[in-house]
């Protein structure tokens, strides 16, 4: 494996003072077409339960993988969801959503991630979307002392192809768990598409634990050492237009930008806002 390049992660907070890990991607290429990576880890509630209330998005997807407890999902499309351990959320802002995801049953730990997913300009102000994704429905593969689970998008693993329930994201992106026992060895083809491994657990050989590397497509085999690793592959294609941010919204243009905060302050961000709590 070819280390291109790599970021450690660092403690941050989102929502209402949700503690996170978080590697940062709206100020470089790094992560296209991924714009942003979070961990939640949190032993206490103090720490997690007031969670991500209501609050506005446009021009980007949010992709939320659940490890371990209990999330609730709704927004101004008239959406509820929930998902226990194992479950994904995934919804696209597009033109604009106003939305809440919030933690229940604190009696358990509460272990997960979430990215924020570029859309291509084109794509931007199109119909949001939302689908939720039990754990039933992404069933672990075993290869040999590694299991996979793949979340979106396909891969080829030990010359196997496996599809995830997801089959809408954008840039081609594939989102995939991955958990390997010690001395167990993976063969990936990305198709030579932009590919990234955040190792939450453990570490592969030559590597560092807690940091998000930018590996080289070709060839790409996953050794582990004597110890088990835990780790999220990301592939996807690069998005290569320009990348304007502002807290909750992601376009091309800060005309852009401005048009979203004015729409959202008038009320019309969206078409129907429904109270959501």
């Amino acid at each position: 494996m070819k280390i291109l390049s790599s970021k450690k992660t660092h403690p941050s907070s989102d929502g209402a003072g949700v503690k996170l890990t978080r590697v940062h991607g709206f100020d470089d290429h790094f992560l296209n077409p991924f714009l942003m990576v979070d961990q939640i880890i949190s032993d206490d509630i103090s720490e997690i339960k007031e969670g991500f209330p209501s609050h506005p998005h446009r021009g980007f997807e949010t992709l939320t993988y659940l490890k371990q407890g209990v999330f609730s999902h709704k927004d101004s499309m008239g959406n509820i969801g929930s998902i226990t351990s194992g479950g994904v959320q995934w919804m696209s802002a597009g033109s604009g959503v106003i939305h809440s995801e919030m933690p229940e049953n604190f009696d358990s730990q509460v272990r997960g991630f979430q990215l924020w997913l570029n859309l291509p300009a084109k794509d931007k102000m199109k119909t949001p979307e939302y689908q939720d994704v039990q754990k039933d429905e992404m069933p672990w593969i075993d290869f040999d002392g590694a299991k996979v689970k793949i979340i979106g998008g396909s891969l080829v693993i030990n010359q196997q192809t496996i599809v995830g329930p997801l089959q809408t994201l954008p840039a081609n992106i594939s989102v995939v768990d991955i958990e390997l026992e010690p001395y167990s060895k993976l063969n990936v083809d990305t198709q030579n598409r932009k590919t990234m491994l955040l190792i939450y657990k453990g570490k592969l050989n030559d590597s560092p634990s807690q940091v998000l590397l930018n590996v080289d497509p070709q060839d790409l085999i996953l050794n582990c050492a004597d110890e088990k690793v835990e780790l999220l592959l990301l592939v996807g294609e690069p998005i290569n237009e320009p990348v304007v941010h502002y807290g909750p919204f992601v376009m091309n243009t800060q005309k852009e930008i401005d048009q979203a905060i004015n729409d959202y302050k008038n009320g019309i961000l969206v078409q129907e806002q429904p109270i959501i709590k």
